[in-house]
């Protein structure tokens, strides 16, 4: 409900205890803090503190990254980032023995005798759920939806018990969750293409916040800040991305990305949100109707109508 772009929180170069896989979340600048979205920030970081892995779910565009990095960064600890793939199977989230190791010792202590052992151990690689339990590192797994249910089923213990299972591991056959160890997850509806529904069990351990697209002034604040844009100029241009979007209610799009694109691309010196202008309309065009490219052209050139009768009216 905050951001409109999906690059994270900026991120220390150095690499947290030379893991390659986790790195150190800095504060952004250009995170913008509205009251609507000081609340959430407030309640999520309380159920952090407590312990409880936080899930932000909404759909596309409310800015559920941006605030997951920003979260992690209010941590102050390393962190390492999973991205769901409905190609992931639960050894890419905890490991897996990726070969062998073989030792020679020759004992050649009497010239006449040549003693000779070898011995093949398997090698167990930790992955990155792995690591951050062990470490006690934050977890940031971005849509984790996108990823099949029982493949996800090895964080049940790890968000219940505190322990992750890993039959391999050295003959030990679990890892014990650090103390430190936090969990911040997002998620798209389920209806999304690519999107799977999430078993009970887990988000009957994990605490949900539900994100929706912004209010007025919150959207045009993000606009303003994130597009560079006055105050003024992001108003017009919220009130349009706002009139398309509802449109179809069902729809996020367009969301508020489509805000501070046009922000952006439009504010320029000598340049105003004018009917008259070609370039502006046709940036509306291009902007606002990316994401109907997979609906039918007769209902794109009703939105792109609906866009043309708007500007007509309201930008002279």
């Amino acid at each position: 409900m905050q951001q409109s772009s999906s690059a994270p929180a900026s991120l220390a170069s150095a690499r947290a205890r030379h893991d390659s896989d986790a790195f150190v979340p800095e504060p952004s600048e250009d995170f913008v803090l509205t009251p609507e979205l000081e609340d959430v920030c407030s309640r999520a970081t309380a159920y952090l503190d407590a312990g409880y892995p936080v899930h932000l779910a909404g759909p596309s565009g409310v800015g559920k990254s941006t605030l997951a990095f920003h979260l992690a960064a209010q941590l102050a600890r390393p962190t390492i980032l999973l991205h769901g793939n409905h190609e992931m199977a639960s050894s890419d989230l905890v490991g897996a023995n990726t070969g062998y190791r073989r030792s020679r010792v020759v004992d050649n202590y009497i010239h006449s005798v040549v003693k000779t052992h070898e011995e093949f151990k398997q090698v167990w690689v930790d992955n990155r759920l792995s690591k951050a339990c062990r470490e006690g590192y934050t977890l940031i797994y971005d849509e984790f939806n996108r990823t099949k249910p029982d493949a996800n089923n090895v964080l049940l213990s790890v968000l219940e018990e505190g322990i992750l299972s890993v039959p391999s591991r050295g003959g030990r056959g679990f890892v014990r969750v650090h103390p430190s160890f936090r969990a911040i997850l997002t998620s798209n509806p389920a209806e999304y293409a690519g999107t799977h529904r999430t078993q009970d069990a887990l988000l009957d351990r994990i605490i949900t916040i539900r994100l929706r697209s912004p209010a007025l002034d919150t959207e045009v604040q993000i606009a303003s800040e994130r597009g560079r844009a006055p105050m003024s100029f992001a108003n017009d241009v919220v009130k349009l991305v706002r009139h398309v979007r509802a449109l179809d209610p069902s729809t996020p799009w367009p969301s508020v990305r489509a805000s501070v694109a046009l922000c952006e691309v439009l504010h320029r010196p000598g340049r105003t949100l004018s009917a008259r202008d070609p370039f502006v309309r046709g940036v509306c065009h291009d902007v606002l109707l990316s994401g109907f490219a997979s609906v039918g052209d007769e209902a794109i050139l009703e939105v792109a109508a609906q866009i043309d009768a708007f500007i007509d009216s309201h930008w002279r």
